[in-house]
């Protein structure tokens, strides 16, 4: 019956979680998958959470599906953190809870595609592997727009911008807002403007992804590039993600939102965003959204998880500042500062497959083959170690 079926090579980051965990050095560090650990080298839960599962512990509420879309509060309190000042109203925004920020690129993936026939999308180059795999099986062609210039180790902007200035209209493009992910690579304000501009002029649908909001600069600051496309009266879809800043990778906790510049529409888009999530799994997972719900709707518990995130985003770039130093130092050289005008979780390293090779095997420092390192999973115990098996293999 499946003898036809081919093996699974499988995912070029979740394999090497697999790789590591049975490797047996005392001394291995993993660098590979997109998780923060603090300066203990240990997965946090945060303050704010563990407050708000005791709350919702007390509570005891009975374990009922929730609707299509969602929890309420949650769904309120995504749409406030995310717009802000700027919260359009009901009329003009579509809000679904999703499983993490994959399953919010799914249910959007799978709605363009139910009525825009034979989409594509435009994804940067390079771009998080998945978002390949979620598009394309959504029945979408994936293309590709210049994004991150290896000789520079930055923003190819020319090459992006004249790119996006040539499609046509309608075109799906998706965007970072920030902390980019492989590079850590992100657009200035200033070229954000030109960006969003563009979008406006050729009438381009973005689908931004954050993944990260708050690792960069700020919260605020952070998704800056959407408040804009409101601002402007852009139609577009975004998944946001709370993984990362909420520390509840498990919980798979996430949301969609798409913003309808034309009163009347959004009921319509909510609607059949519900019919696409009773296709794909009926009803998402309840504790989560109590869990963030909870925190960002009591000021103070949102004003401490605030904070929170803010000590998470300056360890990161502590780390980030140690490692370039170290580099330096180890390979006088080289030129390192590019580590440092990266953003958030991600360092784009520049290293060789065959270089990443050779760190996982001679010294138990895992990174996925791109060179990409996550800078979250360094620490004062690590980083010396790890800046001295990077700057062996650049010796070569």
């Amino acid at each position: 019956m499946f003898s036809h079926l081919p093996p699974y090579a499988g995912d070029p980051i979740l394999s090497l979680m697999e790789q590591f965990q049975r490797d047996e050095r005392s001394n291995k560090v993993n660098l590979s998958i997109g998780i923060y650990t603090d300066g203990r080298g240990v997965v946090p839960v945060l303050p704010t959470v563990r407050t708000a599962a005791a709350a919702v512990a007390e509570a005891g509420a009975p374990y009922v599906y929730l609707p299509m879309e969602g929890h309420a509060a949650y769904r309120q309190a995504v749409a406030k953190l995310l717009f802000g000042a700027d919260l359009p109203s009901t009329e003009h925004l579509a809000i679904v809870q999703t499983l993490g920020g994959s399953g919010a690129l799914k249910v959007g993936a799978d709605l363009i595609a139910r009525f825009f026939p034979q989409p594509t999308i435009w994804l940067p180059d390079p771009t998080w592997d998945n978002h390949v795999g979620i598009f394309e099986g959504a029945g979408f062609k994936t293309e590709r727009y210049p994004y991150y210039d290896a000789q520079t180790k930055g923003l190819d902007f020319p090459a992006m911008l004249a790119k996006l200035d040539s499609l046509s209209k309608g075109a799906v493009v998706l965007l970072h807002p920030c902390c980019h992910n492989p590079t850590g690579v992100d657009p200035t304000r200033a070229q954000w403007e030109e960006i969003i501009a563009v979008v406006e002029k050729r009438g381009l649908l973005p689908f931004f992804d954050l993944a990260y909001q708050g690792f960069a600069e700020s919260l605020d600051e952070d998704i800056w590039p959407v408040r804009e496309a409101v601002r402007r009266q852009i139609p577009f879809f975004l998944s946001n993600s709370f993984s990362k800043i909420f520390s509840l990778y498990s919980e798979r906790i996430g949301a969609l939102s798409v913003f309808c510049p034309q009163s009347g529409q959004a009921a319509n888009v909510l609607g059949q965003l519900k019919l696409t999530v009773r296709r794909n799994y009926s009803s998402p997972a309840r504790n989560g959204a109590l869990l963030v719900a909870h925190v960002l709707g009591d000021d103070k518990l949102a004003t401490q998880w605030r904070a929170e995130v803010e000590e998470m985003r300056v360890r990161v770039r502590d780390m980030r500042v140690k490692l370039a130093s170290q580099l330096k130092s180890a390979v006088p050289d080289q030129d390192f500062s590019f580590l440092l005008r990266q953003n958030g979780m991600f360092g784009y390293t520049g290293l060789s497959s065959a270089q990443v090779d050779r760190l996982r095997e001679e010294f138990g420092v895992y990174a996925v083959g791109t060179g990409r390192i996550c800078v979250a999973g360094l620490n004062d115990s690590n980083v010396a170690r790890v800046a001295e098996t990077m700057a062996e293999v650049l010796r070569g």
